[in-house]
């Protein structure tokens, strides 16, 4: 869990996720499309994929991947994403990592 912890703290928008998962593919593209470049990080080419995924859901990610942090605190996975999209409440999250050139 430590390792999950410190990677997701390192910058300000990080996403686990796996290369062959369509709803991983779909977060990082809202996040490109709201101007935000996360760090993404895919833990199936990772070899300690396994208890990287094990931990992500001890954390309480209803799935473990996508899994989306911001400011290194655990935002959720798709569901949690997409609800805090569709309500408006992601955008103030996202504000602070949003490219400049995407304002204009």
């Amino acid at each position: 869990m430590e390792k999950v912890l410190r990677m997701a703290s390192e910058k300000g928008v990080v996403i686990f996720t796996k290369s062959s998962c369509c709803m991983c593919y779909a977060v990082k593209i809202l996040f490109h499309e709201l101007g935000v470049i996360p760090v993404v990080y895919e833990i199936d080419k990772d070899p300690e994929g396994k208890e990287m995924e094990r931990a992500i859901t001890r954390m309480g990610c209803t799935a473990p991947v996508p899994a989306v942090f911001i400011a290194g605190k655990l935002v959720g996975s798709t569901n949690e994403v997409l609800s805090l999209h569709l309500s408006g409440s992601l955008n103030p999250l996202l504000k602070p990592y949003i490219r400049s050139s995407a304002l204009a």
